[in-house]
């Protein structure tokens, strides 16, 4: 490439169309808001051909990854079984990883970057779903909730909004302040979130502003999903007494705190039931339940389905569509 800032983008089998496009759009914008190639960035699978996205489309790229490669960003757009699909090209990855200045694992992307060696001793982070699993496996890091990271020549985003950020960080670094606003009102994107803010289990969206009260609640259920907080501490969390919480829940998400609650566990054990192999004790334990049988009825009422049952759909659904099984992050 010329002289202008470069990136490469690998995109895997398996990725999220919003993620791919919150990490290559920014660039676009870039040289339709400044009215110039400032920057030239390229899209690349594996192999040179179309890669199958998440939802099922074909996304045409502009080459293979091939050993030529160099520049500014090598960015790692990964999704369903990221490290699984990238693992035959990892010796390549750890070749190139040294001709770029930053090399960035977007989504699941971190779980490739984790496999290339290129965490240990780095702070990073994933998406959210995958955090504690991501921590287990890669325990040379310092894995932490935030949205994105740089830690040297290493950038790791937990999804498409923080991908979309860190984008515009890269932006406002090189070109300023001006160019990543101007980039950012091409997609009338006016919620730019520092780096080290979490992620959030619940995106709220404008409730927080709206009733923040609430907001705080949801926050703190989050948090302790393994060790439900009683009615008392969440009042406390939103400054409010229990009656008026109740009321406030009522008012914005039309139901109770309490029923609230068990619908954020239950949605967490779904995941950890269809997309991970752990037992279901350890799922139970995970989403606070006291017995496996508790959670067992708990989920047959939220799911339709046994949980034994719900995991056996989704392994056929898998095996239908050739994904591959077991514990990599799944969306």
């Amino acid at each position: 490439m010329s002289n202008r800032f470069a990136i490469e983008v690998l995109v895997l089998p398996g990725a999220s169309l919003m993620t791919t496009a919150c990490t290559i759009e920014p660039w676009r914008a870039l040289g339709r808001v400044r009215g110039d190639a400032g920057a030239a960035w390229r899209v690349r699978s594996l192999d040179g051909a179309p890669v199958a996205l998440s939802c099922g489309l074909p996304f045409p790229v502009q080459g293979a990854l091939e050993e030529g490669l160099r520049g500014d960003v090598l960015a790692v757009v990964g999704g369903i079984d990221a490290a699984g699909h990238a693992r035959p090209a990892l010796p390549l990855l750890r070749r190139l990883a040294g001709r770029f200045e930053l090399v960035a694992g977007i989504e699941s992307g971190a779980w490739v970057l984790g496999a290339m060696g290129l965490l240990t001793g780095r702070r990073a982070t994933a998406h959210w779903e995958d955090l504690e699993d991501f921590l287990i496996l890669h325990g040379e890091a310092d894995v932490r909730p935030d949205r994105w990271v740089i830690d040297g020549r290493v950038a790791t985003a937990g999804g498409a909004s923080p991908a979309f950020d860190l984008m515009l960080h890269l932006i406002r670094g090189r070109w300023g302040p001006s160019a990543a606003l101007d980039v950012a009102s091409v997609f009338v994107y006016d919620e730019t979130r520092a780096a080290a803010e979490p992620q959030p289990f619940v995106s709220l969206g404008r409730l927080e502003q709206r009733e923040p009260r609430v907001a705080a609640a949801v926050r703190a259920m989050e948090g302790a999903l393994d060790r439900p907080l009683p009615a008392e501490a969440l009042a406390r969390r939103a400054g409010v007494s229990v009656r008026r919480l109740e009321m406030l829940f009522r008012e914005t998400l039309g139901t109770s705190p309490g029923a609230y609650y068990l619908g954020l566990r239950l949605a967490a054990a779904r995941r950890l039931v269809t997309d991970t192999a752990l037992p279901l004790a350890e799922v139970a334990e995970r989403t606070g339940f006291a017995s496996l049988s508790a959670f067992s009825r708990a989920f047959r009422r939220h799911v339709g389905l046994t949980a034994r049952a719900a995991r056996a759909q989704a392994r056929a659904g898998r095996a239908v569509s050739g994904e591959a099984a077991g514990g990599a992050p799944r969306r």
